[in-house]
């Protein structure tokens, strides 16, 4: 069942019950779990089915075009709900609603209400509305706020063990393949104090990994205080009682300065993964791309954070078919690519948005290239993995374990300090006879492997807050995840 985050009030009666579906990122992620615990706060009850609700909402992605068809989808299905007669209202939430406005609510009039981005606390009362018949107003946007929204009082929708912690809200950058700004607004930094108690009422719900997101998390601070903080953040995090992992996503590769660098080496919490979309390597390709960093600075980037940090595990993201990318350059990023052996690794074919500048670019490539170029990628990229993979049978490894497996008796699906939820592999965890849980951080000794997964048996329980064992190789893996979670699912907590 649901949790009631804190200030919620059981109630035998509720106002109306709900469905809710959440797409995209984690930060998008973090944005419905606040809207379910207004919800719940207000009166209204989750059900875990769309059909025979009051009402569905649609938290929406409008990244890129892969995205929005999704979107899309999900609320035509939700809309053809609402024509049987088997729902009452739709309300599309989210970027996606942010980026198109009215325009979506003129393609698909069925809509009832769209809520914006910055206006996701006011689901509530849309949904008052919408049920009361009050149908005067049916767009609910405000602009982009100086400081983030909080994100507390959440009814969350991860497993109870690990939560999303978003730091910040928006982007300063100007890369000019990406719509975030115009969805997100501009950077905006979460003061410190804010974010610390966010993190202990998550560790007082039981979790045990703090996954730090942002759109931009190395630029932590610049706008409130003048410089990056996030490794002053970091180091208040790591006294909050009951974490025991924190990991770290999003990093640009500009503001990763020594001092950071350090927090990040010396602490017994902070794991040692970071995630630091690269996008190219070519200089020409980062210059169109805006990304403001060049190959050498890239490359004397990450020879320090493998050389400073013990058992440092990478994951990158590629753009393959860039406006103007000749197969020279392509074959750089290859090349790239196979000497730098990242642990992990995605690419994603170049997705020409109308509203950004690249859309103008010349040398606009097509479909077929641009998926080429990328399965030529991974199955480079595969060769590391499957070999990095094997190179890992007979270490030992803490894995935190997310949920049981199907019909098996006591095995179950958990994550190395190399994998973050959905986006990379998983361990494989057999208990034998010893009793596991949910949540347990479990030393594992690795026995097999499984196309990108591990196999592991579990050694016994390890001191939770305690160091992560480096890999015994630093010879690493790109991964894809066959059992990622469906998140166009009906949200409920698993508990």
């Amino acid at each position: 069942m649901p949790k009631l985050p804190q200030n919620a009030s059981p109630s035998s009666v509720a106002k109306g019950t709900y469905a809710f579906v959440s797409l995209g990122c984690p930060k998008n992620l973090v944005d419905s779990e606040r809207m379910l615990g207004l919800l719940q706060i207000d009166g209204y009850r989750l059900v875990p089915e769309p059909d025979g609700a009051d009402f569905v909402v649609v938290n929406t992605c409008g990244f890129i075009e892969r995205a929005r068809d999704e979107s899309l989808a999900t609320i035509d299905e939700m809309l053809q709900f609402k024509a049987q007669g088997r729902i009452r209202g739709v309300i599309v939430s989210g970027c996606l609603a942010e980026r198109q406005k009215e325009q979506l609510l003129a393609d698909r009039p069925g809509i009832d209400s769209l809520v914006g981005v910055f206006a996701r606390d006011e689901v509530a009362r849309v949904a008052d509305r919408m049920l009361g018949r009050l149908d005067e107003q049916r767009t609910v946007f405000q602009p982009a706020p100086i400081r983030p929204l909080l994100d507390t009082d959440r009814l969350r929708i991860t497993p109870r063990h690990f939560a999303y912690l978003k730091i910040s809200e928006g982007c300063d950058r100007l890369c000019t393949f990406c719509a975030i700004p115009k969805m997100r607004g501009k950077h905006a930094t979460k003061p410190l104090d804010e974010v610390v108690r966010e993190a202990e009422q998550l560790a007082a719900d039981g979790v045990r990994e703090l996954i730090v997101v942002a759109q931009d998390t190395t630029y932590y601070g610049m706008d409130l205080y003048g410089e990056p903080r996030l490794a002053e953040l970091l180091r208040r995090l790591e006294q909050v009682d009951g974490i025991a992992w924190i990991r770290l996503m999003y990093f640009y590769p500009m503001y990763v300065d020594d001092t950071l660098i350090e927090a990040i080496a010396a602490s017994d919490k902070i794991v040692p993964y970071l995630d630091m979309p690269l996008q190219h390597i070519h200089d020409e390709m980062l210059r169109r791309m805006a990304r403001r960093i060049t190959r050498r600075e890239t490359e004397d980037l990450l020879a320090k954070l493998r050389t400073r940090i013990p058992g440092l595990m990478l994951r990158t993201t590629l753009i393959t078919g860039f406006p103007g990318e000749t197969a020279d350059q392509f074959e750089e990023l290859v090349d790239f690519v196979r000497t730098q052996r990242f642990q992990r690794l995605g690419v994603f074919t170049y997705s020409c948005e109308p509203d950004t500048p690249s859309a103008n670019l010349p040398g606009q490539l097509s479909e077929e290239v641009k998926n080429q170029r990328r399965e030529r990628l991974m199955e480079v990229q595969q060769q590391i993995a499957f070999a990095w993979n094997q190179a890992q049978i007979g270490i030992r490894k803490d894995v935190i374990l997310d949920r049981p497996v199907p019909r098996e008796s006591n095995v179950w699906i958990g994550r190395s300090h190399a994998d973050a939820p959905d986006i990379d592999a998983v361990v494989y965890v057999t208990g034998g006879k010893k009793r596991l849980a949910a949540g347990d951080i479990v030393n594992c000794e690795i026995v097999a492997v499984r196309e990108y997964d591990l196999i592991g048996v579990a050694m016994g329980i390890a001191t939770p807050g305690g160091s992560v064992p480096a890999t015994g190789s630093s010879f690493p893996p790109e991964t894809s995840p066959p059992l990622r979670p469906d998140r166009r699912q009906l949200s409920r907590r698993r508990s």
